[in-house]
C-alpha cells in the first residue's frame, strides 16, 4: 500500500523532533551546583551540579543519576580595573556552573587569545562558577531595599551605601591598618583613646585647683 506524503510528512517531523530532543540533551548550558573544595591559589573549585539529569538503562527504564565531579572549576570574582571584590568561598556554598561554548584549557593556562584545544563544545569539563545563587533553604534574609550592601550572611555586620551617598558601617570591630586622615568634622558618643589616654577622662597636671579653664590645645 503506497504511504501517503501526509504520513511521511508525520514521521519526518517525529524524526526531526527526536533528533532535536537529543541535541538538548546533549548540550550543557548552565547547571547549580554545590561547592565541595575551593583551592585560593588556582582560585578554582570542585562542584557537584545539584540537579541530576535523565538516563535511560539498559533494559530502558528511566533513571535519575547525579552528574560526575566537576573539578577545576575557575571561580568568578567581580574584577576589573586593577581591583577585584573577593570573598571567602566554601564548602556547602551554593553556585551557578556556566559551560562554556568550546574548551577552555589554553586560554585558562595562559590567557590572552588561544586556538581551542579540543573540538568539544559545551562540555562539563568546561564550566565557570558563580558563587552566589540561593536555593529558598539557604537564601537570606533582611535584604535592603534601599541600598547597596557588602554584609555578613547574618546581617550583623555590614558597610551600606545609601542613595544620595550616605555611608554606615555596622560592625562589633572596626579595625584600620594605617593613617587615617578625616576631611571634615568627627562626632562621637563614646570615648576616644590615643596611645592608652582617654579622651574623656583624662586629666591635666600641674593646674591649681579653682573655677578657672585651662587654656586651648597646643
Amino acid at each position: 500500500m503506497a504511504v501517503s506524503a501526509q504520513t511521511r510528512s508525520g514521521d519526518l517531523s517525529e524524526a526531526l523532533s527526536a533528533e532535536s530532543t537529543k541535541t538538548k540533551e546533549a548540550i550543557r548550558v548552565a547547571l547549580p551546583g554545590i561547592i565541595q573544595s575551593f583551592n585560593p591559589d588556582t582560585v578554582t573549585a570542585e562542584i557537584q551540579p545539584s540537579i541530576q539529569y535523565t538516563h535511560i538503562d539498559n533494559d530502558g527504564q528511566t533513571v535519575q543519576q547525579d552528574y560526575p565531579l566537576l573539578v577545576d572549576v575557575p571561580v568568578i570574582f567581580p574584577r576589573g580595573g586593577g581591583c577585584t571584590l573577593t570573598f571567602p568561598v566554601k564548602k556547602g556554598d551554593e553556585c551557578l556552573v556556566v559551560f562554556a561554548d568550546r574548551c577552555i584549557d589554553f586560554w585558562w593556562q595562559s590567557g590572552d587569545v588561544q586556538k581551542s584545544g579540543d573540538p568539544r563544545m559545551h562540555d562539563l569539563s568546561d564550566g565557570f562558577a558563580i558563587v552566589g545563587p540561593m536555593s529558598q533553604r539557604y537564601k537570606i534574609g533582611n535584604i535592603s531595599t534601599s541600598a547597596a550592601q557588602l554584609r555578613t550572611d547574618d546581617g550583623s555586620a555590614f558597610i551600606e551605601l545609601a542613595a544620595g551617598g550616605a555611608v554606615t558601617i555596622t560592625s562589633p570591630q572596626v579595625t584600620i591598618n594605617g593613617p587615617v586622615q578625616v576631611n571634615g568634622t568627627i562626632t562621637s558618643t563614646g570615648d576616644q583613646t590615643a596611645a592608652g589616654i582617654s579622651q574623656v577622662n583624662h586629666t591635666h597636671g600641674g593646674v591649681q585647683s579653682g573655677n578657672s579653664n585651662t587654656g586651648k590645645p597646643q
